[in-house]
């Protein structure tokens, strides 16, 4: 019998694959760690978008690094059928008067696997998708007893909310959400567009043993210390969130501690700390409409320079909406309100977003909603610039 895998090698083969992800998938840093940690605890994950946000593509990306595992993907539509996920009839076997499923290959032997559209889940696979989600069984189509299915966890994927009991059993039990939208940040548009007539060089492609992820899930993770003090402050943060009428589930606070145990050992630490807070943030809302709520609240615990790129976030939403409200305005009108108003707090607002995200750095606080929230600020100006004077942005940045 082999010695265990090294605990601390695997955490550094996952941070490596985060990283490598991140530099491949622009404005996504956040996404991707947030769908390891996800695969650390063992619980399922949705990645929540328009198409065309690479969703699909940054799943199969992550689910593809763990070497040994069986993968399993499939595209969801109201008319699939349950031995199309879960293994179809052996047809020779049938000719012989044998009712025999086939599972190689399908979901029932998975370790990781990718569910695109997911919410299309048909009635009839529904129950079978559910028990294979949350006790990791399959119920054969002949009966018999229930096969025990290795999954470790899935990425689930969605262009919509449910709307349907049926497809609302299975939100319910994707303990992370995650939202995704077009590229705010125009450098990184443009690195977008580059990238497509370029001939990128080939990535770095670390990878990690099946065998020393399932040890991190069941042994390494769960053995993550949850010290008294972040206790206390899951326990102000539900009642902080209960008082805006924001309930969740006991099982779902529950089941976010041992998130908060995966982001821990990601980190390679052997105890939570409180900046392993802000992945609550894609677990406690139902709506996106609840999402800032829920974001305020826990980075009101984790992180003031966070709190407060989010009160400059509101005011550069605020510019923007006074550029579209001035739709068809002279340009000579225009041109007053970038000079008198729009020009300083823009610019105020960039300076102000750097000295947070170096203040962070140097706590060693994440920095993943002050960079989204400098992204939406270059978006913002790019905008300005374009609409209301005229020029183009990419050409006077430097001197804007």
């Amino acid at each position: 019998m082999g010695s265990p895998p090294d605990a601390q090698d695997t955490a550094k083969r996952l941070r490596a694959i985060s990283d490598e992800l991140s530099d491949r998938f622009y404005e996504r840093a956040d996404v991707v760690r947030t769908l390891v940690v996800t695969l650390l605890a063992g619980q399922h994950s949705l990645v929540l978008g328009p198409p065309g946000t690479a969703k699909s593509e940054m799943a199969r990306e992550l689910t593809g690094r763990v070497d040994g595992a069986s993968y399993w993907e499939i595209l969801l539509s109201k008319f699939t059928a349950p031995t199309r996920m879960f293994g179809p009839v052996d047809v020779a076997a049938l000719a012989r008067g044998e009712y025999r499923q086939v599972y190689e290959g399908r979901a029932t032997t998975a370790h990781v696997a990718f569910i695109d559209e997911i919410f299309k889940c048909s009635t009839a696979a529904l129950n079978e998708t559910l028990g294979f989600l949350n006790e990791r069984i399959y119920h054969p189509e002949s009966g018999g007893e229930p096969i025990r299915c290795p999954l470790i966890g899935a990425i689930t994927a969605s262009n919509e909310l449910p709307t349907g009991e049926d497809s609302a059993a299975i939100y319910d039990r994707l303990l992370v959400r995650i939202e995704v939208g077009y590229l705010a940040d125009p450098s990184n548009f443009a690195a977008l567009v580059r990238s497509a007539v370029g001939r990128p060089a080939a990535p770095a492609r670390t990878s990690v043993e099946l065998s020393a992820l399932q040890h991190a899930v069941t042994e390494a993770v769960p053995s993550v210390d949850v010290p008294d003090a972040i206790v206390d402050a899951v326990c102000t943060l539900r009642a902080a969130l209960r008082r805006k009428e924001l309930i969740a589930s006991d099982r779902r606070w529950r089941q976010a501690v041992g998130l908060l145990q995966a982001s821990a050992y990601l980190d390679d630490r052997p105890a939570v700390a409180e900046s392993d807070l802000s992945i609550l943030t894609h677990v406690l809302w139902d709506s996106p409409a609840q999402r800032p709520t829920v974001e305020r609240e826990v980075l009101q615990l984790v992180s003031p320079d966070a709190k407060e790129a989010l009160d400059l976030a509101d005011a550069i939403e605020e510019i923007e909406t006074q550029l579209d409200a001035m739709a068809g305005q002279s340009r000579e009108a225009l041109s007053d309100w970038v000079i008198k108003k729009a020009h300083n707090k823009l610019a105020m607002a960039g300076k102000r977003l750097e000295a947070l995200r170096a203040q962070a750095a140097g706590a060693g606080r994440s920095t993943a909603t002050i960079d989204r929230v400098a992204g939406r600020q270059r978006a913002v100006r790019a905008r300005v610039l374009t609409e209301a004077l005229g020029v183009d942005a990419s050409m006077v940045q430097a001197q804007f």
